[in-house]
C-alpha cells in the first residue's frame, strides 16, 4: 500500500527547519547590531518588541467589538473598544521602556567544570532611572521544566516557554541573580546567546534582546568515580636531592665539617693520624615521578572513557602532592606540581584531540609536542 499524503510528507518537520532557519537569520542579524562583550546596554537598536498569542487574540476582540459595535450602533461599545486600544498601546511603550536602558553585567563560573555538570553564570542588572518588572532571562534554546509550584500560575500568564530566572530591579539599584546552562560537550565552549524578555504590564506585547555574553567555558571530561588507583611511580636516579644513609667503610670520605654527626666520624684513623674524617655518605636520591599515560589504558575504554579515568587520575595525584606528568597522545606535559601544572593537565584532557589552546591571559602550561 503506498504511503498517504501524511506519512510521505514531514511537514513538521519541514516547519521546524524554516523556524530555525529563519531565527539564525534573525540572530545573525541582531548580532551585528548588538555586538558580544562583558557587560552591555540596552537602547532602542537592540530591543525588539511584537504582540504575543495574547495579544493578537486581544487584537481579535477588538476587531469583533468594533464590527458590534458599529452593526448595532453601540456608543457605549465605541467607548470600551477605543478605551482597550488605547490600553493597549500604552501597553506597548511601557513594555518597551521596561528593556530599554537595562545595563547587564556577566561573571564567569568560578572553579572546575566537568561534562554533565551545570554551569553557574552570574549576572548582574542596573536598572537605572526606572523600575523594571517582570524581567525574564533564560540561555537560547533552554528547555526546562517549571517548578510544580509556578505551573498553576505559568498556565494563566501568557508568557513564552518557562525562562530559566525572573527578577525584579528597582530604580537605581542592582540586582543579582545567576543562570545555569548545562554544556553539551566538553572543549572551550561559548556562554550561549542570552534571552532577556518582558511581558510587564499585560502580557499583551513581548519585548526582547539577544545578546552574547563574551565568556568561554573549559568544560573537563567527567571525573571517573569511583576512579582505580593511581599506577606506581617510576623512580628516576640522580634527579632528587642527596639523601643522608649510614654505610660502611667502603663509603667515600672527607674532611670533617661543622655539624656532621659523631656517627659518621672515622675514629681509627683519626687515632692514626689526630685527623677528623668523615664518611661521604651523600648519595643522590631516587625521585618518584608518576606518569599519566593514554595510551597505557585498557584497549576496552573508549576516547572519554580514557579521558575521563586520566582527569580522575590528575585530581588525585595534585591532592596527594607527588609530580606527575600527561601523556596524551604527542603532546607531553612534564612532571610538576601546583596549581598552575594541574589546570595545564586538565586544559590538554578537555581539548584533546586538538592542540594544547594558550590561555588568553598568563603564564602559558608547560607543554611539548
Amino acid at each position: 500500500m503506498p504511503p498517504s499524503a501524511d506519512t510521505a510528507l514531514p511537514q513538521p518537520a519541514a516547519s521546524n527547519t524554516l523556524r530555525d532557519a529563519f531565527a539564525q537569520r534573525f540572530d545573525a542579524w541582531a548580532l551585528a547590531r548588538h555586538p558580544a562583550g562583558g557587560s552591555t546596554r540596552l537602547t532602542h537598536r537592540n530591543v525588539y518588541i511584537l504582540p504575543t498569542r495574547t495579544g493578537w487574540f486581544f487584537a481579535l476582540l477588538l476587531l469583533v467589538l468594533l464590527v458590534l459595535s458599529i452593526n448595532y450602533q453601540l456608543n457605549l461599545g465605541y467607548l470600551l473598544t477605543f478605551l482597550l486600544a488605547g490600553s493597549a498601546m500604552m501597553a506597548m511603550h511601557v513594555t518597551h521602556n521596561n528593556l530599554r536602558g537595562l545595563q547587564l553585567t556577566a561573571r564567569p563560573p568560578e572553579g572546575l567544570l566537568h561534562q554533565g555538570q551545570s554551569a553557574r553564570l552570574g549576572l548582574l542588572l542596573q536598572g537605572g532611572g526606572r523600575d523594571r518588572w517582570g524581567l525574564a532571562l533564560r540561555p537560547a534554546g533552554a528547555q526546562a521544566t517549571p517548578p510544580a509550584s509556578q505551573k498553576k500560575a505559568r498556565r494563566k500568564a501568557s508568557s513564552p516557554p518557562y525562562p530559566w530566572a525572573y527578577a525584579d530591579c528597582a530604580r537605581n539599584s542592582e540586582t543579582s541573580l545567576t543562570l545555569s546552562w548545562t554544556p553539551p560537550r566538553r572543549g572551550l565552549l561559548a556562554w550561549p546567546l542570552l534571552t532577556v524578555e518582558s511581558y510587564y504590564p499585560l502580557g499583551v506585547w513581548t519585548a526582547w534582546s539577544r545578546w552574547q555574553p563574551q565568556i568561554e567555558l573549559l568544560v573537563l571530561p567527567a571525573a571517573e568515580h569511583p576512579a582505580p588507583p593511581l599506577p606506581p611511580a617510576r623512580p628516576t636516579p640522580g634527579n632528587g636531592p642527596a639523601l643522608a644513609r649510614g654505610g660502611g667503610e667502603t663509603d667515600g670520605v672527607r674532611a670533617y665539617r661543622t655539624g656532621d654527626s659523631l656517627r659518621h666520624v672515622l675514629w681509627k684513623k683519626f687515632a692514626r693520624s689526630d685527623e677528623l674524617i668523615s664518611r661521604d655518605t651523600a648519595q643522590p636520591q631516587a625521585r618518584a615521578e608518576l606518569w599519566l599515560d593514554f595510551a597505557t589504558l585498557p584497549a576496552q575504554l573508549d576516547i572519554e572513557a580514557r579521558l575521563s579515568r586520566l582527569c580522575a587520575w590528575v585530581l588525585a595525584a595534585d591532592r596527594t602532592g607527588m609530580p606527575y606528568g600527561l601523556q596524551l597522545g604527542a603532546q607531553q606535559i612534564t612532571p610538576a606540581t601546583g596549581a598552575a601544572h594541574r589546570a595545564a593537565c586538565l586544559r590538554l584532557l578537555a581539548l584533546h584531540p586538538g592542540p594544547l589552546l594558550q590561555p588568553r591571559s598568563g603564564a602559558a602550561p608547560r607543554a611539548k609536542s
